[in-house]
C-alpha cells in the first residue's frame, strides 16, 4: 500500500495544506498516490484553537506522485489570481522539478491567453479559467472525451488524464512573472450572475 508520507505530498500533508480532498489515496498504477482537492498557500492567523480556512489556495488540484520520489511530476490547479503564482513557487519549491509539467488556470488573465511563466527553474503553463473547472479544462486541452474514461474508477481517471498531460507538447508564449502581473485583469467575482 502506498503511504502519502513516502511521497512528495508528505510534507504538504504534515503541514495541513491538503484540504477538501475528493481523492486522496492510491491510484490504479503501482506505487502511485493521487490527490484531488486544494493545497493551502496562505493560512489565516489562528485564534486560540479555532481552525480557520486558508486565505487562499491552489484549488481543484489534480496531481499524482510516485512513492519514493521527491518531486511532483505533474500538477494542475486553479488560482483566483495570477499574482498567487509566486506563492505556489515558494510553498511547493522543494516539491517541484524542472522536468515536471505544471498547469495553473487563473481567474484574472485574458480569456484567450496561454502563457509559459518561469519562476526559478520551474515552468508553469498558465491558462484562463472563468466558469469552468480544472477537470473540464484539462479534458478539453488534452482532447479527452469523457466516454474514454467513464468506466474507470476515480484513481484510474486521474491516472489517464495526468499521463496524457505529461505527454502534451504545449507551445505557449513565454512571459516573465512581472510581465504577467502587468497584464493581469481584475479578479472576477465567481458568484456574480449566479442564481441565489
Amino acid at each position: 500500500m502506498t503511504a502519502i508520507e513516502n511521497t512528495a505530498l508528505g510534507r504538504l500533508d504534515k503541514e495541513g495544506r491538503l484540504l477538501n480532498a475528493v481523492l486522496k489515496g492510491e491510484t490504479t498504477k503501482p506505487g502511485r498516490f493521487g490527490f484531488r482537492g486544494d493545497i493551502a498557500l496562505k493560512f489565516q492567523p489562528r485564534v486560540a484553537d479555532e481552525k480557520r480556512p486558508p486565505d487562499y489556495s491552489i484549488e481543484q488540484v489534480l496531481t499524482v506522485v510516485q512513492e519514493g520520489e521527491r518531486t511532483i511530476p505533474v500538477l494542475a490547479g486553479y488560482l483566483h489570481s495570477f499574482a498567487y503564482l509566486s506563492d505556489v513557487a515558494k510553498v511547493l519549491e522543494d516539491d517541484l522539478s524542472p522536468d515536471g509539467i505544471y498547469f495553473m488556470f487563473c481567474n484574472n488573465i485574458d480569456l484567450l491567453a496561454k502563457y509559459r511563466t518561469r519562476l526559478g527553474d520551474i515552468t508553469f503553463h498558465v491558462l484562463p479559467c472563468d466558469e469552468s473547472t480544472v477537470w473540464k479544462e484539462m479534458m478539453e486541452l488534452l482532447g479527452i472525451d469523457k466516454n474514454d474514461i467513464k468506466k474507470l474508477n476515480p484513481g484510474g481517471k486521474l491516472d489517464y488524464v495526468l499521463d496524457a498531460a505529461k505527454a502534451i507538447e504545449a507551445s505557449f508564449d513565454e512571459i516573465s512573472y512581472e510581465d504577467g502581473l502587468k497584464r493581469m485583469d481584475a479578479v472576477r467575482n465567481r458568484n456574480q450572475n449566479r442564481p441565489v
